[in-house]
């Protein structure tokens, strides 16, 4: 019998163990159904490129496991890249935009390098919020010039946020049994959480970014987005190590973990957890969904903690100090990725991003670039009163995260990942409810989302934000609520919530 398209990684291993399937068989069945659903049917846009070499990069697996040789528990398992992820497979890395669209390095980040070496096919490349959602304040969440606009499984006309929609989306929709997506401030937990998926936005220099289109070295990371957790912590157990390359990652080998062997259903028997409200705004059914997600926590044994917010005036401190500082960051970090890209990209600085959009009427056809332009302006990070900047908002938000554990003695706080996703709109733009993901993303802290419920068929994330280096307490916590309430869905890719029968009778005259 064949795997059903949402089995997990630990699943599909299982299956190739027991000779029930092939990797190769694996990859077939992921390629027909990219086919199925993302060129055709609903259109999904989540995929920009498949591998060439996919198939034959399974039957390499393949034949090593029949050789008696399994690296470990991703061997054969396909897993889909994020697209400002290179890879040497010939393939180009655009971060979505027209500009990269010859961006082909022939060379593997780190994070692929690992996933190859530890067995996983690589099967292509996820769309996304084109440079990562870093071009304008107005943007849309999950569209690209050249991946066009990411639709979510669960309701096609909402968003599937950003920047990493295409690996949430994918994963949601079973193309491929993991993905990776980075994150500066919310694109691995936002469109994990809106796409009903687990996904992780590990510490800061936990996992390499090399060869990763960047946006800020003080806050960018990849992180592992999935179906179920134990899939996740198989995933960072793949990627997570130190980088020569990367001077952030020096302490990762020392504080890596055996990320599966921390996994149990005990694992918040006895634990203190914070609960954080009034993140997101104010929402009957998110509340709802919250509750109950609250209740299932003390059934599996932990000890609930009110814990209290900081004021709404350092957060706003903080966030602008954030917002002062990616402008910094971006700027050298960009122009230091685009000197390093074959002769055939033309661009070569953000003044010639800048330009590039403003001659190319495809990039600039629903959104601006008044980021881009904001940053073109950003003193250099070498600057006194960058460092200064810098410096406040990552003290004030490790102050902020340390204070709220240390007021409760709590091992993690809880809260909702965000609201429902939200109607695409392409006037205005994003409309987020509000979410968590600044501090953990300042502090460079470590945040896991697993799915808790569904308001009206929308998924919801419930978050776990805890210190530096605490992935595999973190994994422990969410597999423990993971197993008790088994939230998360199936999709069923409604054109829109009105076409729900429950909606749809609402709707109807009586």
């Amino acid at each position: 019998m064949p795997l059903s398209p949402y089995a997990s990684a630990g699943e599909a291993q299982a299956a190739m163990q027991a000779g029930r399937i092939t990797s190769e068989a694996l990859v077939r069945a992921d390629l027909a159904r990219i086919g199925q659903l993302d060129h055709a049917g609903p259109k999904l846009n989540a995929i920009i490129a498949l591998n060439p070499h996919a198939l034959d990069d399974a039957r390499a697996m393949d034949r090593e496991r029949r050789a008696g040789h399994v690296r470990g528990p991703l061997h054969g398992v396909p897993v889909l890249l994020k697209d400002n992820i290179e890879t040497s497979d010939g393939t180009p890395t655009t971060a979505g935009s027209l500009a990269l669209a010859r961006n082909v390095t022939l060379r593997d980040a780190p994070v692929a390098a690992r996933l190859k070496a530890a067995g996983a096919v690589i099967l292509g490349k996820a769309n996304l919020s084109e440079w990562a959602n870093f071009r304008s304040r107005r943007s849309i969440s999950g569209w690209s010039a050249i991946g066009g606009l990411v639709h979510n499984p669960h309701g096609l006309d909402r968003t599937a946020c950003g920047s990493s929609a295409g690996s949430g989306a994918a994963i949601a929709a079973g193309y491929a049994s993991a993905a990776i997506g980075t994150e500066t401030d919310g694109s691995v937990t936002c469109p994990a959480a809106l796409n009903g998926v687990v996904g992780l936005k590990p510490t800061v220099g936990l996992v390499s970014r090399r060869y990763i289109v960047p946006i800020s070295a003080e806050q960018d990371t990849a992180g592992p987005m999935t179906r179920t957790v134990a899939d996740a912590a198989a995933v960072l157990g793949a990627i997570a190590g130190s980088d020569p390359g990367d001077p952030a990652t020096r302490e990762a080998d020392a504080r890596k973990s055996d990320y599966l062997a921390a996994l149990g259903p005990q694992a918040l028997q006895g634990v203190r957890i914070g609960v954080l409200r009034g993140v997101v705004r104010a929402s009957p059914p998110t509340d709802a969904v919250f509750e109950d997600a609250l209740a299932a926590l003390k059934r599996a044994g932990a000890v609930l903690v009110e814990v209290k917010l900081p004021d709404t005036a350092l957060l706003g401190e903080i966030s602008a100090a954030e917002t002062l500082s990616l402008g910094a960051e971006f700027r050298a970090a960009i122009n230091a990725y685009l000197a390093s890209t074959p002769p055939a990209v033309a661009t070569r600085t953000l003044d010639d991003l800048i330009a590039f959009d403003r001659a190319e009427p495809r990039e600039m056809a629903l959104f601006g670039q008044d980021t881009f332009e904001a940053t073109a302006k950003s003193p250099p990070i070498t600057d006194p009163g960058y460092l200064a900047t810098r410096g406040k908002a990552r003290t004030l938000a490790r102050e902020a995260l340390d204070g709220m554990l240390a007021q409760g003695k709590v091992a993690a706080l809880v809260t909702p990942t965000g609201g429902p996703a939200w109607l695409v709109d392409p006037v205005n733009g994003d409309r987020s409810s509000g979410s968590p993901t600044t501090l953990p993303a300042v502090a460079g802290y470590p945040h896991l989302t697993v799915p808790m419920g569904a308001a009206m068929g929308l998924p919801l994330g419930l978050s776990f934000i805890g210190p530096a280096w605490s992935e595999a307490r973190l994994l422990a916590f969410g597999y423990a609520f993971e197993q008790a309430t088994h939230a998360r869905r199936d999709p069923d890719f409604p054109p829109s919530l009105a076409a729900r029968p429950e909606v749809a009778r609402a709707y109807a005259p009586r």
